[in-house]
């Protein structure tokens, strides 16, 4: 069933930097859009596991992590970012004509073509690279290499999976062991049990965002973990995120860190707490605020990672 298109869904007015990407030229802004320049707490959710695998690896060493990496992770993250939702929207175009929250986005209103936007999905990853060879470790470029068959994969999982989420949760986090690659230049047990610990978060966060959709998921065939638990999303967060924090625990247990992680530890807890006991799965502005709160979540966390090395 065809949906009709619902500007309030697609308006730049409740997007987080909608002022600023509101001023370019239409081009612009529909280029702007598709890389979800207007949305950036989807860079923040890619970079934030970077930024804790380097504070792990640091942390380790009894230092704290070096800036110039974390510039470049950054850039890289707004770059990926920017060619992964490019890819999805190429894929799923026809998906989300039918979807109200999705019908005005550049590839399925027409304003950006599909020759135009696999153009623009070349150019950032031709970015990405640049960062990922700036730093001069074949193992790096490798482990890199390594993360695109998920990336290419993720968008069809929802068409065969309820667990879609797992699938980002296994793409987004991969930056934990760029992370701490970039430090030690190889792959310890602390970097699995971080890389672990960010899978369930995403799980955590991209459940309550999906549920936001889940109407019309369910009237197009699309899956997701929200419509897999819808009643009982509460619970399924709540086991989410305590294996979160299990998995950020048994990082810094085998890397040693100091008390100082031990004593912020508990408010990552209590803000992921905080999320499921405010979730209301039928307000989808709600949900959406919660999802954006994980911004504050990946912070916290590099804090107590920060901490941890003293």
């Amino acid at each position: 069933m065809q949906k009709t298109p619902q500007s309030k869904h697609t308006s730049l007015a409740d997007s987080e930097i909608g002022w600023l990407i509101s001023r370019l030229p239409p081009r612009g802004k529909a280029f702007a859009q598709l890389a979800r320049l207007d949305r950036p707490i989807g860079t923040w959710l890619l970079f934030w596991p970077c930024f804790w695998g380097m504070a792990l690896a640091a942390a380790e060493l009894g230092s704290l992590p070096p800036l110039t990496p974390l510039i470049a992770f950054a850039i890289g993250a707004l770059a990926m970012r920017g060619a992964g939702c490019t890819y999805n929207d190429i894929v799923d175009r026809a998906l989300d004509a039918q979807v109200a929250r999705t019908a005005l986005r550049p590839l399925p209103s027409g304003r950006v073509s599909v020759n135009a936007a696999w153009g623009f999905f070349a150019a950032q990853m031709f970015v990405g690279f640049l960062v990922l060879i700036w730093f001069q470790s074949l193992f790096m470029v490798a482990l890199g290499i390594a993360a695109l068959g998920l990336v290419a994969a993720y968008p069809f999982m929802k068409r065969i999976t309820y667990w879609p989420q797992a699938f980002l949760g296994l793409t987004f986090n991969w930056g934990a062991l760029m992370g701490y690659a970039a430090i030690t230049d190889n792959l310890t047990p602390p970097a699995f049990a971080l890389y672990a610990a960010g899978i369930f978060w995403t799980l955590g966060y991209d459940t309550i965002y999906a549920h936001q959709d889940k109407e019309d998921d369910a009237l197009i065939g699309v899956k997701s973990t929200a419509l897999l638990f819808g009643a009982r999303t509460k619970q399924g967060l709540s086991a989410f995120y305590a294996a979160t924090l299990g998995g950020l625990g048994t990082a810094a247990y085998l890397a040693e860190l100091g008390p100082l992680f031990w004593a912020a530890l508990p408010v990552v807890g209590w803000h992921l707490l905080m999320q499921v006991s405010r979730l209301d799965i039928d307000k989808p502005e709600v949900c959406l605020q919660i999802f954006r709160a994980n911004r504050n979540t990946g912070l916290i966390i590099a804090i107590a990672f920060i901490l941890g090395s003293f």
